[in-house]
């Protein structure tokens, strides 16, 4: 088994409307995460990519656009938030088993000027019965949860405010952010409500975008541009009963908990550290509560201290301003950040310590998480 790493990242410009289609989009990210790593894109043999419904292209729509000579690999899931870590994991099984060499995985979608996820009627068995009642928007589905997590944790919504209020603070420090005013708390209790829980301030920011990594074996990228982000493990875990569509949360045993209580011990011993190893956290954040979810179900702190966590500042969470802040490429700019702490490319965001970093994908019942580590 070959070790894998991320040799480059690309991005677009985030907008509230990009005016340009979604291939072009996908092409400019891949075309500059390749840049970025110093690669021939010609030597790229797999692409893959993950959408909802028809908000995005295909693999090999982007590949033929990119001129790719031959492909070994492609994949494309119907996932939303909860498939780039996964995307990621999946190439580097086929890199380290010498299925692929160089791999571009990908989310691109104007996810503000086309269809937005936050407000489209998801398609599904459970959807008959959810909309006549109202309970339709994706905010409220999340909310269901978060109120629940905070009853039974005791924390509040000014544990959520810590959360949008620590993201802020990155995202004025960064240049890609479509939300860059100073946040405090008493600006995050003044911020209108959206689904109680959820103030304006807890709720991602739907963009025009799109954003690249590439991914290469170990060996290949330390003879490239940047310093390698290894793939120290990858996981993927589902509750129970998932899958019947986007609302299909209430079939949950336990709305206290996400994904990551069940994929913590398997990615950790995979990677071979542990929670207390972990120097910079990029979680998935479509709200604030997933955060403080998040953070618990890693093992990252105790059970309802998530909130006190992020306020003391004592972990780096979210450096390029989260989902909140940077926003929503469904979370493959979450792993981008990842990957640019691990380099040491974080700029004015970067964390002082950096040999491990955990990332998520995924709010609720399913996800993935990575763990990447300086190469030694």
């Amino acid at each position: 088994m070959r070790e894998v790493a991320v040799a480059g990242v690309g991005y677009t410009p985030f907008t509230r409307a990009s005016g340009r289609p979604v291939l072009d989009l996908a092409c400019d990210a891949a075309l500059a995460a390749c840049t970025d790593a110093g690669l021939d894109p010609a030597l790229v043999d797999g692409v893959g990519t993950h959408s909802v419904g028809q908000d995005s292209e295909p693999a090999q729509a982007v590949a033929t656009a990119l001129a790719s000579p031959g492909l070994r690999w492609v994949v494309d899931l119907a996932m939303a938030g909860q498939a780039p870590c996964h995307l990621v994991g999946l190439a580097a099984d086929a890199i380290a088993t010498g299925r692929a060499e160089a791999v571009l995985v990908f989310r691109a979608l104007n996810g503000r000027s086309g269809a937005k996820v936050g407000s489209a009627r998801f398609p599904g068995r459970g959807g008959p019965y959810r909309y006549p009642i109202g309970y339709g928007a994706y905010p409220m589905y999340i909310a269901t949860w978060a109120n629940r997590h905070l009853h039974e944790t005791g924390q509040t919504t000014d544990d959520l405010g810590a959360v949008a209020v620590a993201h802020r603070r990155y995202a004025v420090l960064n240049d890609r952010a479509v939300v860059r005013t100073p946040l405090d708390l008493a600006g995050h209790r003044a911020s209108p409500w959206v689904a109680e829980p959820f103030r304006v301030a807890d709720c991602t920011r739907e963009v025009d975008g799109a954003c690249a990594l590439l991914v290469t074996t170990l060996e290949r990228a330390r003879d490239l541009r940047r310093p390698p982000a290894v793939v120290a493990a990858a996981a993927y875990r589902a509750g129970p009963r998932p899958g019947l569509d986007l609302g299909d949360h209430v079939l949950t045993d336990d709305y206290t908990r996400n994904f990551t209580d069940l994929v913590r011990d398997e990615l950790f011993r995979r990677a071979g550290v542990t929670p207390a190893d972990v120097d910079v956290a990029e979680l998935y954040d479509c709200f604030s509560s997933v955060v403080l979810m998040s953070l618990e179900g890693l093992g990252l702190c105790d059970r309802g201290a998530a909130g006190e966590l992020v306020r003391s500042g004592a972990l780096p969470v979210n450096t390029h301003g989260g989902l909140l802040g940077e926003g929503y490429l469904h979370g493959m700019n979450t792993v981008a950040e990842a990957v640019l702490q691990v380099q040491g490319r974080g700029g004015v965001r970067q964390s002082a310590r950096h040999d491990v970093v955990v990332a998520t994908s995924g709010a609720l019942m399913d996800g993935s998480a990575l763990v990447l580590t300086r190469d030694r």
